[in-house]
């Protein structure tokens, strides 16, 4: 599956990015049994923080490509967690964040820019329930954050 997700990936314009480290006390990652939990990842673009708040100055499109790059992140984290792709059995539950206005409800189509690049990269155990909240600010200005909850094969 490494293979098949990161060339469906690349197939679609899209590479995984370098990891760096946690800001914060925390660990990027815990598997537990058969399950892994991946930290919030914020959205970034060339090295930088993708900043802004929904309804002010970002439309839903950048929401979008801010959650993408979020998803991005997330699987470069299953990668690194895991070794290999292979391993990630099913996208079970993403929790997505999105700084915006008190009126802008959109929240779930700015998701969706996660949503349908775990579906591309990993078919249907890409499909998975998930959250998504407006929130009046986020780490460092960012417009976006997503964690995740992933079965994996032992």
């Amino acid at each position: 599956m490494t293979d098949s997700v990161e060339s469906r990936l690349a197939a679609a314009g899209h590479q995984l990015p370098t990891l760096g480290a946690p800001i914060a006390a925390y660990v990027p990652t815990v598997l537990a049994g058969d399950m892994l939990y991946i930290s919030g990842q914020v959205c970034q673009a060339d090295g930088a923080i993708i900043k802004g708040r929904l309804g002010e100055d970002m439309d839903v499109a950048a929401g979008m490509a801010a959650a993408q790059s979020c998803g991005l992140f997330l699987i470069a984290q299953m990668k690194a967690a895991l070794g290999d792709l292979a391993r990630v059995k099913r996208i079970v539950k993403l929790g997505a964040f999105i700084n915006s206005t008190a009126d802008f409800t959109q929240q779930p189509q700015v998701a969706n820019g996660t949503s349908e690049l775990m579906i591309l990269a990993f078919g249907d155990a890409g499909r998975h329930a998930r959250s998504a909240v407006g929130v009046p600010t986020l780490p460092l200005g960012a417009a976006v954050e997503v964690d995740a909850i992933v079965e994996v094969h032992r």
